[in-house]
């Protein structure tokens, strides 16, 4: 028992001692090239479930549907067509926690996480059906946003799945990107990146304050649930190094 511990030590020490040696460009570049088919498979499959579900939903409510209050905030932040880029890039930024994943166990912790996040919106949809006010806009002015809005109607509104998506992945980032030591400017860049997708979903008037605020609770609970554990234990992020 003593040698297994010793043992388990002195790889946490390499491990550290390889952590703090190899840049961390090159700890991300190696967690990208591990369970490469699994990633992108599974982040397909994913995604495709989910939007088989979100749609039905949206297509078929089983009960009434509410109408979503306007803000002041609604009405300080105006339309922003220019916001659009934003709001779609949320399906790159989404990709990003799991393609830098390094073991089986934590992409399969992740994706647990990510669909009973996304589980716990869906059944609120399902008997909360919720829709955003219909806005005085000329959308055919805007065929980008038109396009958007004819592809996702404003419905299944509360909780914003596209706030919590992006903010359960903002912070999974963050500490994604912490472990592996990378610079000051990433976590800025990963934090103004989330911020943006959560202002977007306002500027393009996909969403309203309220639907934003429950995303952003469903976002961190979920985010930080699914961290605690894996925080203390040191796993997230660490490469094994060929030689240990």
């Amino acid at each position: 028992m003593i040698r297994v511990s010793i043992g388990a030590s002195r790889g946490e020490q390499a491990l550290n001692e390889y952590s703090r040696q190899t840049p961390w460009y090159r700890q991300a570049a190696a967690a990208i090239s591990k369970h490469m088919y699994l990633k992108s498979i599974g982040t397909m499959l994913f995604i495709s479930l989910f939007f088989g579900a979100y749609f039905y939903l949206l297509k078929v409510p089983a009960y009434p549907t509410t109408v979503m209050p306007v803000t002041l905030l609604d009405r300080l932040i105006g339309f922003q067509p220019l916001a659009l880029p934003l709001y779609i890039s949320l399906w790159v930024y989404v990709s990003l926690p799991p393609t830098l994943l390094a073991t089986r166990c934590e992409l399969y912790g992740y994706g647990l996480a990510m669909a009973g996040m996304c589980l716990a919106g869906l059944i609120v949809f399902y008997f909360w059906p919720t829709a955003v006010p219909a806005a005085n806009i000329d959308w055919t002015k805007y065929p980008d946003v038109d396009f958007l809005k004819s592809m996702d109607a404003s419905g299944n509104a509360c909780p914003s799945l596209h706030v919590a998506t992006a903010v359960f992945s903002g912070i999974w980032l963050y500490h994604l990107l912490r472990r592996f030591g990378a610079p000051l400017w990433i976590l800025i860049f990963n934090g103004a990146w989330c911020i943006g997708i959560v202002y977007s979903t306002l500027a393009t008037r996909q969403h309203v304050t309220v639907d934003v605020l429950a995303g952003l609770v469903l976002g961190v609970l979920a985010a930080n649930l699914s961290l605690r554990h894996r925080v203390d234990a040191g796993v997230i992020g660490k490469v094994r190094h060929p030689s240990i």
